[in-house]
């Protein structure tokens, strides 16, 4: 069944799927491995690779969803009919189910984080002590469990609300709003004393700091970094119009993702340069190193609430995304379903990532393959569930699908020339799938 519900205008589209892009990875993840790969060089293997190999797969889903105009599984079924390759909707959906489990419990960790802010509860820690206070604060069961059920309630809230007042409105809403804090905490960092040390970290690249592991991880973040490999982009695209312009509305989100990134390297860098701590702190900049950063900074406290909503905000909208296509292969158009459908289906998952919020504390001696319940649902998504989903699309797409199909969808709403086209067939066909192959590899620990 076509998809009855619509994006009311190209803006809320593109505001929408960028807000899926930008999620805790591009405030977070990218930040930290920057940090640790080298600053400057991995941001400019991040965005060339974005544009050579994220900005095709990402465009080769959105034909895929605005062409049949369905949910994830039907899309699939539709382009490919009386074969298997409708298991790669499948996937996407089982995927998001364990990917939203565990990341609504990070979400549950910002919402906790925000209110110890707003409450007073951060103050006059000292870089050790904030570091005590994450381990605390995830090894506690009931506050992890309520956090996380807060989290995916906010999530229930706007998707159960539809296509064009839950995901569209708040995305009107959100994204401005994450562009103005981040602006407002940009020039707070880049003002202070001595950072500008951490700018030239960030934006010189030093060529010399380039490793097959950079290089991998850097592709890997492209790829990652634009909600490609579970079929979110196919969902969402299956709500446009036909006549839209796939070419120009994936150039806007991509670009998007490029500046929000570089955004939070520009946030996170000077200040932390300014005061005299190191960037290559890993996964605790945020939880740990940033609330520090903040403290010692005059109105320290108001510029970490803030960042906390910002980061909140980016987590939300790509959170909608992922429970979207869940909900969308479920409803398979059916508004009338979607409240139903939207307020179950998030019980499950929450239910799904209770082992998770709580395996760093209760269930902290329970463990898979040496990792805790949270990494290894982390890992089976990260390391072999969205690479192997992106692999299969790039097949899908590059071998599948007729090229007389591709070109007309390509250019439908599109003035481009026809050499273009050339391109992006070449790069979806033999280029992807090798990168994301390499990135398969090495995600599983193959080679360093």
């Amino acid at each position: 069944m076509k998809q009855q519900e619509q994006w009311t205008s190209k803006i809320g589209f593109i505001l929408a799927a960028a807000g899926s892009a930008i999620g805790i990875g591009a405030i977070w993840k990218f930040p930290y491995m920057a940090g640790t790969n080298g600053g400057g060089i991995f941001l400019l293997l991040f965005i060339l690779l974005t544009l050579l190999i994220g900005a095709p797969m990402l465009l080769a889903e959105f034909i895929i969803g605005r062409s049949t105009q369905k949910d994830a599984i039907s899309a699939y079924r539709e382009l490919a009919k009386g074969s298997k390759w409708h298991y790669i909707g499948v996937l996407g959906v089982v995927i998001s189910f364990i990917l939203l489990s565990f990341y609504s419990v990070v979400g549950g960790w910002i919402v906790t984080y925000l209110w110890k802010s707003v409450t007073g509860g951060l103050s006059n820690y000292t870089l050790a002590e904030f570091s005590g206070l994450f381990e605390q604060t995830i090894a506690d069961p009931f506050q992890a469990v309520l956090a996380q059920f807060i989290f995916l309630g906010i999530t229930v809230w706007v998707v159960q609300a539809g296509v064009q007042s839950g995901l569209e409105k708040s995305s009107k809403i959100l994204m401005p709003l994450l562009f103005i804090i981040f602006f407002v905490l940009l020039v707070r960092s880049v003002t202070l004393e001595g950072a500008y040390e951490g700018v030239m970290y960030f934006l010189k690249p030093d060529p010399s700091l380039i490793t097959p592991n950079a290089f991998l991880l850097a592709l890997g973040m492209a790829l990652f970094s634009l909600s490609v490999g579970i079929s979110i982009m196919v969902t969402y695209s299956s709500y446009l119009e036909k006549g839209e312009d796939l070419i120009r509305s994936a150039g806007s989100v991509v670009v998007l993702n490029i500046i929000i990134s570089s955004l939070a390297g520009l946030v996170i860098f000077p200040a932390v340069f300014a005061l005299g701590l190191q960037p290559d702190e890993g996964p605790g900049l945020v939880f740990v190193v940033l609330p520090a950063v903040f403290q010692e900074l005059p109105l320290g406290g108001f510029f970490l609430i803030l960042f906390l909503v910002l980061l909140l905000f980016a987590t939300l909208t790509s959170a909608f995304s992922i429970l979207e296509i869940i909900v969308a292969v479920i409803v398979k158009g059916n508004p009338e379903r979607r409240r139903k459908v939207a307020v179950i289906t998030g019980l499950i998952i929450f239910m799904l990532g209770i082992p998770s919020a709580i395996s760093f504390g209760v269930l902290s001696d329970v463990t898979i393959a040496g990792l805790t319940i949270f990494d290894a649902a982390d890992f089976l998504v990260s390391n072999i569930g969205l690479p192997l989903g992106a692999l299969l699309i790039s097949f899908f797409v590059g071998f599948r699908i007729p090229k007389n199909i591709l070109e007309d969808e390509f250019f439908q709403g599109s003035r481009v020339k026809k050499s273009l086209f050339q391109i992006w067939y070449f790069l979806i066909r033999y280029v992807i799938p090798i990168g994301i192959f390499l990135v398969f590899v090495h995600s599983l620990g193959f080679f360093k």
